[in-house]
């Protein structure tokens, strides 16, 4: 060995939503980006929390902003508008929906395991499109289960419009 130093490999970014950002913490989520919400939490408390996870604070809240180191403030209202503003800010920022994230919990999803039993099949899930090989994901910790249907167009389709004409690196 030579003695270089070996490159190393970034560490994930994290993201932390604040309370004006339910929505888009959804969509990070579904970027498969690891991303907090949180509610109810004075800016200080925010920061802090920011701080110590190492997370970057996505807030539309300017004194917030402030507050909080490597913070990024968003100047739009509108969802797609917020996500390419984070295009632009964040390049390497995926813009593929992915099934990796609960978009309600954060937790990280796993393949669903079809059941042997008819009786143990949920209610909302598509049960000839499932045979028939779609994916279907759970979360664990709060019992939801996912899987690519027309909400996933739509989510694809708000990610596009945001994305639209911004090169990748």
């Amino acid at each position: 060995m030579s003695g270089e130093a070996r490159p190393v490999a970034p560490a994930p970014r994290r993201w932390l939503a604040d309370e004006m950002l339910g929505r888009l913490a959804r969509y990070l989520r579904f970027l498969g980006e690891d991303t907090s919400y949180v509610r109810g939490l004075d800016d200080r408390e925010v920061a802090r929390l920011a701080e110590e996870e190492r997370r970057i604070l996505v807030t539309r809240d300017r004194a917030l902003a402030r507050r909080a180191r490597g913070a990024k403030l968003l100047t739009s209202g509108h969802l797609p508008n917020q996500l390419r503003e984070l295009f632009l800010a964040f390049p390497d920022l995926p813009r593929t929906v992915r099934f990796d994230r609960c978009p309600e919990c954060n937790a990280l999803l796993e393949r669903w395991p079809v059941p042997a039993s008819s009786d143990a099949w949920p209610a909302e899930l598509p049960k000839s499109r499932v045979l028939a090989g779609l994916d279907v994901w759970a979360c664990t910790p709060c019992s939801r289960r996912y899987w690519d249907g027309s909400h996933a167009t739509r989510i694809r389709s708000v990610v596009a419009q945001a994305a639209g004409g911004i090169p990748t690196p």
